[in-house]
């Protein structure tokens, strides 16, 4: 029997945080979690299978000229608006010879027979598809969609089938958009790659098999249940078909990046003497509440890009938001209960490696926290010389979309482009189409098409004697009187800076005099119209992102760390990093470094690298800062703390970040260039940032701030909620 006195103080127990109590029911009911996430992960991917994607590319971009070409022509029932290929063919008997003739047109009645065709227009149907040598010539085919959103399976077949009719001295290839896009591959390789070199980083930290393979588990898992449900999910929203590759090279980084953060702290507590269940409680309580704010940043980040406002854009950065999110719950759910499973053996592993080593750990680290703290000025000074260098060239970034021409001479599409450019010009495959618009509502033509008729041929009359234009077509009306295009060809690459400028002396300067004289809306439409539009207003809304990310993230700094300088310092220092990582793409893709095809940066890759590296610098910059906060609470010496801090995450730091730049370097062997922008990018973002900023920059800059680092204004600190991530 037990007696209590009344003088015996009563006992209390402190209660678990929430990550805490996650961590010990995954760790206690380990493989009801696993066998949970092969569910989570099997119904996904047989409901995506059974139901299917329905992947949209939604380029629109309501209120430019080049949307309202596209409406308008639409509307009026115009087949310009319809997705076109041409069948480009060379013969240096020229393409009338009979022979020659005979098998083109045999082999554009095969094509006409095929599905997804609608009409097949023969180049001997008119003179201005033939070439002035008559060597070359190109036949035009309507597809039943549009170019973005074509049967990648019946272009493929298009393909083939002129590929077949190839011999004999005749050449033949297919180019357009949709046949662009039925060639495109995706990662390859890259994820294999990618996998395979972050094990290794991960056997050479931990010297186990077993202890390197959970982090990579758990970002498979998460990256397998993610493809499945943005596979669902692009039957409620527009989801580019380009997302998959994308959301599978940030699903890998991340996830081997989270795992290994909270896997870092449990070997720690091991080595502390914790037992296996505890040390995964005390991980996930610790590390787990850097990454659960790490990975809320990343959202907010990606989310941010929904005020940009850009068709597919914003179905890209839901979809890659989801797997960030799908990728965090594996790493505080699905990590503990592998721990669990394989709790005892790595124990053992860890054990055995600590008594063989004998270093101390942090010790390099602590070494060289000191180091930088002796010499600050030159420090910081050094490295942001050598981060404004390399982000000089980003000042020069021409934003677009890489055209044929940047395709692997390989491909049709770029045998089709080569073609065109040497029997018609560099711009043939990038026309112009001005749209003359009436103003009259569909099917009510009347005296109205004379007037846009005469108008057309004005217009045209006016294009021919513009400079930049090589060549236009005679006026084609639309299928209603009040409305007619006319197709200009510059003489100038579609990429080419020259004919950015065209298009906007044509809306500025040339077409609106006869506007006004004429009363006609004159549009100028068309694919280089179309990216010249995207990639402005991707420039114009970029500050309004910017800021919309950057002032979030920066609150939220607040309200963890309760200092004002805090986030500024960081604000500034991961827009100087990725500042460096878009000019080394600008260097490289823009500029041809390294033999690479020069051409425009895609339109879309700094926001969305902006996006992503912004959320991913958070997590080294939380997971160093939570650790030198906790010293300065500690001890409040703010050059101790920060030199322990440091100590204590280095090493784990400099792995997670050779994690993710082997993965996303995987991806610039990629045969897509828009991946390889992305790989690259991300790489050289990350490299920089765990180098230079987390080693270098914020050592030095910590030092110099000493304890004004932790300032917080009284009337802030009494109105703040405060906002925990280090353990109480």
């Amino acid at each position: 029997m037990t007696v209590t006195r009344d003088s015996d103080p009563p006992v209390t127990r402190r209660r678990g945080s929430v990550f805490e109590r996650l961590a010990a029911l995954s760790y206690r009911r380990r493989w009801t979690a696993v066998v949970l996430w092969i569910v989570v992960v099997a119904a996904a991917t047989g409901a995506s299978t059974a139901v299917g994607s329905a992947y949209h590319n939604d380029f629109s971009l309501p209120g430019t000229d080049a949307q309202a070409a596209r409406t308008v022509l639409e509307r009026h029932g115009s087949g310009q608006a319809d997705a076109t290929l041409q069948i480009v063919v060379e013969d240096a008997r020229g393409i009338r010879d009979a022979t020659v003739t005979a098998r083109v047109e045999g082999l554009l009645d095969r094509v006409a027979l095929l599905p997804g065709v609608s009409d097949v227009r023969s180049p001997y149907e008119d003179g201005a598809a033939v070439s002035r040598d008559g060597t070359v010539g190109y036949a035009t085919v309507t597809l039943d969609e549009e170019a973005e959103n074509t049967d990648r399976a019946q272009v493929l077949k298009i393909v083939e089938t002129v590929r077949a009719a190839q011999g004999d001295g005749l050449a033949a290839a297919v180019g357009g958009e949709a046949a662009r896009g039925a060639e495109e591959g995706g990662g390859g390789a890259a994820e294999g790659a990618g996998m395979l070199g972050a094990l290794v980083v991960l056997v050479f930290l931990f010297g186990s098999l077993v202890a390197a393979s959970l982090p990579v588990i758990t970002a498979v898992f998460a990256v397998a249940a993610s493809i499945g449900l943005i596979a669902l999910a692009s039957h409620l929203a527009d989801v580019a078909d380009f997302t998959p590759p994308i959301m599978m090279l940030v699903g890998l980084g991340v996830g081997m990046d989270y795992a290994l953060l909270i896997f870092s702290r449990y070997r720690g507590e091991l080595l502390a003497g914790a037992e296996p269940e505890q040390a995964a409680r005390t991980a996930l309580d610790a590390a787990g509440r850097t990454v659960f704010f790490a990975g809320c940043t990343v959202i907010i980040a990606l989310t941010g890009l929904v005020a940009l406002g850009l068709g597919s854009l914003q179905g890209v950065a839901l979809a890659v938001a989801l797997t960030v999110l799908v990728t965090m719950a594996a790493s505080l759910t699905l990590l503990p209960a592998l721990l669990g499973v394989f709790g005892g053996r790595i124990r053992r592993q860890v054990a055995r490696r600590a008594a063989r080593s004998v270093r101390v750990e942090g010790a390099g680290w602590r070494r060289w926290a000191a180091g930088v703290q002796r010499r600050p000025w030159a420090a910081l000074l050094l490295s942001l010389a050598a981060l404004g260098a390399l982000a000089a060239p980003a000042l020069d970034m021409r934003l677009g979309f890489a055209d044929a021409g940047n395709d692997a001479p390989a491909k049709s599409s770029r045998q089709a482009y080569d073609l065109l450019a040497e029997g018609f010009g560099p711009g043939f495959s990038g026309p112009l189409i001005v749209v003359v618009d009436g103003g009259a509502a569909p099917g009510t033509g009347g005296d109205a098409g004379a007037d846009v008729a005469a108008t057309a041929g004005e217009l045209r009359r006016l294009l021919d004697g513009t400079d930049g234009i090589a060549a236009t077509t005679p006026p084609i009306p639309a299928g209603d009187p009040a409305v007619s295009t006319v197709i200009a060809f510059p003489d100038s690459a579609p990429q080419a800076a020259a004919t950015s400028e065209l298009v906007d002396r044509l809306r500025a300067e040339v077409l609106p005099p006869l506007e006004r004289t004429s009363g006609a809306d004159l549009l100028v439409g068309g694919p280089t119209a179309a990216t010249e539009d995207f990639a402005s207003t991707v420039s114009a809304r970029m500050p309004l992102f910017v800021s919309l990310v950057v002032g979030l993230s920066a609150v939220l700094l607040l309200l963890v760390f309760r200092s004002v300088l805090i986030p500024v310092k960081a604000a500034l220092l991961n827009l100087v990093s990725i500042g460096a990582a878009l000019g080394v793409i600008t260097l490289v893709f823009q500029h041809g470094w390294f033999g690479v095809q020069p051409g425009p940066i895609e339109a879309f890759i700094p926001v969305m690298i902006f996006a992503i590296v912004f959320g991913l610098s958070m997590d080294y910059e939380v997971f160093l800062l939570s650790r030198i906060h906790e010293e300065w609470q500690r001890t409040r010496d703010p050059q101790g703390a920060v030199r322990e801090g440091l100590a204590a995450t280095g090493r784990v730091i400099t792995a997670a970040a050779a994690i993710m730049i082997v993965v996303f370097a995987a991806f610039v062997l990629s045969p897509d260039r828009m991946l390889q922008q992305f790989g690259l990018g991300l790489a050289v973002a990350i490299l920089l940032d765990a180098v230079v900023i987390r080693c270098l920059i914020v050592p030095a800059v910590m030092q110099l701030l000493g304890r004004r680092a932790w300032w917080l204004p009284a009337p802030l600190r009494r109105i703040l909620p405060e906002v925990r991530l280090e353990r109480d």
